[in-house]
């Protein structure tokens, strides 16, 4: 008999990018004079509880009695969560329909705001814990439930204890009441979730620190909208590099590290490196980067060895006429080849814009340019039953370059056959 797996999710800076009732506290104090000293106060309640300084109930009630909140404001609050999302959990959204039963939400926020964010994405109602608000006559909020564990210090805890599910029990969170819950013995792994907001009290306690819900997926080997999680995409940034360029790439998940030099602890591991304008790479280490997908150069990338780069399949983006928008230009480039395997404007490689994809995976086999090898790729895919629902492809004088999307679901060892044709250079899946 199979084991069941459960998965404990947090809602505030975890399944959302923010926390809540600090959202709710900049709408019901918006003309309010000393607007910015209150804010202040009630994110210092907040840090104080998810720290682990502060008890739960403590920083609940006085972030309550700060607040001044009302009904219209709480639906104000709704719509502005529901574009608050955390960018992983929303990509992600087929794998809460298929684990419906599975998923809950367990939250010292508050039911009123949580469940009409969270049903957008199959989450059952009756599988969010959460507190739940007092409100007069006029609708003004006052209290809360106090008769409810999760209002109370170790809520979670006295929740799960209670519930007693049994199976594999995974928590995913930001703040100490999400780590609670690993110190019971309640839940088999907790799961620091830093997409939003990492605290190092936490993270040092984790048994897993995941960047985004793609990786806790990723390790889980559970379905997931991208084959490969971005935080695990390593991006060595060399030189004089603008700080928008920078940010860019930090922005969009990848791991950044900026560097003066191409330094040999990260040659055998790279995926992208963005060079400055008088940067250049030794063609030794070049051919050790086995890794290595794109190369941006903010300068002319005469300094490279473009045909050393063709053949080992790593596309480079360049600024051959010393344009001034280079900085946000090639990154943008490299951004888009790394998210969509689009080639335009590459200086090695056929050009080639791509639509992004819709609940599929994007296979990229670059390969030496001889006739007969699409009709190998295609039989390798008719061989593994695979449904295709787009194909590109595009050549010069050296390589081919097919772009295949297929449904998401499919067996692995299909990559091993694909690679094992002869004239592959490179083969990857997006991500």
């Amino acid at each position: 008999m199979t084991t069941k797996n459960y998965y404990i999710i947090d809602f505030d800076s975890t399944f959302t990018q923010v926390e809540a009732l600090d959202e709710m506290a900049k709408i019901s104090l918006k003309n309010h004079p000393q607007k910015e000293e209150i804010l202040k106060q009630i994110e210092d309640y907040t840090n104080l509880a998810m720290e682990g300084k502060l008890s739960f109930t403590e920083s609940l009630a006085a972030r309550i009695r700060l607040l001044n909140a009302n009904q219209d404001h709480l639906k104000q609050l709704i719509t502005r969560l529901k574009k608050k999302v955390s960018a992983s959990f929303s990509r992600n959204a087929e794998f809460f329909k298929k684990h419906a039963d599975e998923v809950l939400i367990v939250s010292g926020g508050f039911k009123e705001f949580i469940t009409p964010v969270v049903s957008k994405y199959h989450i059952k109602k009756e599988n969010i814990y959460a507190n739940t608000f007092v409100t007069d006559e006029t609708g003004q909020i006052i209290d809360y439930d106090h008769n409810n564990p999760l209002s109370e210090e170790g809520g979670k805890v006295k929740l799960l204890q209670g519930m007693k599910l049994e199976g594999n029990v995974f928590g995913i969170g930001d703040g100490y009441s999400d780590f609670q819950l690993r110190e019971s013995g309640l839940i088999k792994k907790f799961f620091a979730f830093t997409e939003n907001i990492a605290r190092d009290s936490i993270v040092s306690r984790a048994d897993h620190v995941t960047p985004s819900f793609d990786e806790f997926l990723y390790v889980n080997n559970l379905p997931s909208a991208i084959s490969y999680p971005k935080n695990r995409i390593l991006c060595l940034v060399i030189g004089d590099i603008p700080e928008i360029s920078i940010s860019m790439l930090k922005k969009d998940g990848f791991s950044v590290r900026h560097k003066t030099t191409f330094e040999e602890k990260y040659v055998a591991d790279v995926h992208m490196v963005l060079l400055g304008a008088d940067e250049k790479i030794d063609l030794e280490k070049l051919k050790r980067a086995n890794k290595l997908k794109t190369i941006g150069h903010l300068g002319k990338a005469k300094s490279l060895d473009l045909t050393a780069c063709t053949e080992m399949g790593i596309v480079v983006f360049d600024n051959p006429r010393n344009n001034p928008r280079c900085s946000t230009f090639i990154p943008q480039r490299m951004i888009d080849f790394m998210n969509t395997g689009a080639t335009y404007l590459s200086v090695n490689f056929p050009n080639l814009q791509l639509p992004r994809m819709e609940k599929s995976h994007r296979l990229i086999h670059i390969h030496q340019n001889i006739p007969g090898i699409m009709a190998q790729i295609n039989t390798i895919f008719a061989a593994h039953d695979i449904n295709i629902v787009g194909q590109f492809l595009m050549t010069n004088a050296q390589i081919g370059y097919a772009i295949t999307d297929i449904n998401a679901e499919y067996d692995k060892e299909l990559f091993k056959s694909l690679k094992q044709i002869e004239q592959t250079i490179k083969f990857r899946v997006l991500y």
